[in-house]
């Protein structure tokens, strides 16, 4: 029975209900595609029929599904293909996206389509466009007067800005594995301690120098403990190098790295004997005492007060620093923005052009940082606690590989890979 006739018999039948067909493209079988969307169209209380199914021949082949989907009523299919687009259905007869003016500042119209950050397309005028600045936990806006799309954080909407409502005209791009085998790929496993390292430290050596012969930029995102296991140096290399062009961090780093070049110590414990000295305790707040008195890091820098350190080479370097502070800060130092709103707006700017993004021992930086990174961004998070890893990849930033190990044996050795490759 051809699917008009099916639906009009399922609306009026005995086993009433709707019909919507969807499609669904690309690798998506040994991708697990396929299965997951069958599987969550049952979930949700649906049932489906594979109207037609095409699987390619080889690996770089791409296979293609046609699905009918039935719901008992309209507001239920609605719910599971709302559900299915972010999975890369797409329905077979497609409408243009729905868009609504905002009615007040600071919030999108009830309904706005909720963003991932997956690549995503708006269907305006029968064309499918490409969202641009893409990023989960966002909404679209639609510029009046080009047609393009783009994500727009909830604190940025304006009143009459045309937000898309809905999830007509939405079509999503699931990232897919990569055809060939890697070294990123073979990382991309469980989180584990008892992994092999040192070809997943290759793979992160790989990755970054690929990224960099791309043209695209290395972040890192990086916490105090890079300070306090005495990895600084391994890192103030890599920043000397060309290999890091964006850092994101918070005043604790900058603070114990700049005392670290001043002291000698971090929380007041000797770097080179491990060792608390007399009143070290105070140094931490000296430190930023100091640079406030100052005027900033770079002017510290400038007046030969630093000599070494992180925050010395991404100032000698013209690294792009981000420091987002937090409550507990002491000082803080003078770069550090305590406004998390304009912090995130900074941070947003800076993630452009990213390619690569290095997490050492951060939760919450890292978290946030994961927030703003499209999907198609490779993720690597290094910390000694196995939670960070898998609290990063349950929010969202599913591309996350993680290596369970101790920053400092990663960072020397990284560093030695990338910058002493004969050794």
């Amino acid at each position: 029975m051809p699917l008009d006739d099916r639906r009009e018999a399922h609306s009026t039948g005995p086993d009433p209900g709707v019909i919507e067909e969807v499609e669904v493209r690309g690798h998506i079988v040994d991708s697990l595609l396929l299965p997951k969307v069958l599987d969550r169209i049952l979930q949700m209380g649906g049932t489906f029929e594979i109207l037609e199914c095409t699987i390619g021949a080889r690996r770089v082949d791409p296979s293609h599904a046609r699905i009918a989907i039935r719901a008992d009523d309209a507001a239920s299919l609605d719910q599971i293909l709302g559900d299915l687009v972010e999975h890369g259905a797409t329905p077979v007869n497609p409408e243009d996206a729905k868009v609504e003016p905002a009615d007040i500042a600071g919030a999108f119209p009830d309904g706005f389509y909720s963003t991932t950050n997956q690549r995503t397309q708006v269907r305006i005028n029968g064309r499918w466009i490409d969202v641009a600045d893409q990023e989960m936990d966002c909404g679209i806006v639609v510029d009046p007067a080009t047609n393009s799309p783009r994500c727009v954080p909830m604190i940025d909407v304006t009143v009459g800005m045309p937000i898309v409502v809905g999830h007509a005209g939405i079509r999503v791009v699931p990232t897919e594995r990569s055809r060939e085998a890697s070294f990123f790929s073979f990382m991309n496993s469980g989180v584990s301690s008892e992994k092999p390292k040192a070809a997943k430290l290759i793979g992160v050596a790989e990755s970054m120098r690929a990224t960099r012969a791309a043209g695209k930029k290395i972040l890192l995102v990086g916490g105090p403990a890079i300070v306090h296991t005495g990895s600084a140096p391994h890192v103030a290399q890599l920043i000397r190098e060309g290999w890091v062009q964006t850092l994101f961090a918070g005043n604790a780093l900058a603070t114990h790295d700049i005392e670290q070049a001043i002291y000698g110590t971090s929380l007041g414990v000797s770097l080179e004997e491990g060792e608390a000295i007399e009143h070290g305790h105070e140094h931490h707040l000296r430190t930023i005492n100091t640079i406030r008195r100052k005027g900033g890091i770079k002017a510290a820098v400038d007046a030969g007060l630093i000599r070494s350190g992180i925050m010395y080479e991404c100032i000698k370097n013209g690294v792009d620093v981000v420091l987002a502070g937090s409550v507990r800060d002491d000082g803080p130092l003078p770069e550090v923005i305590s406004d998390a709103i304009q912090a995130q707006a900074l941070m947003r700017k800076s993630v452009k052009d990213v390619g690569f993004a290095l997490m050492i021992a951060t939760a919450l930086h890292s978290i946030a940082t994961g927030n703003l990174l499209p999907a198609w961004v490779k993720v690597v998070c290094v910390d000694i606690n196995p939670a960070t890893v898998t609290k990063l990849s349950d929010r969202g930033t599913f591309q996350t590989v993680g290596l369970v190990t101790d920053v400092e044996p990663f960072l020397r050795s990284l560093a030695g890979l990338l910058c002493n490759p004969s050794l």
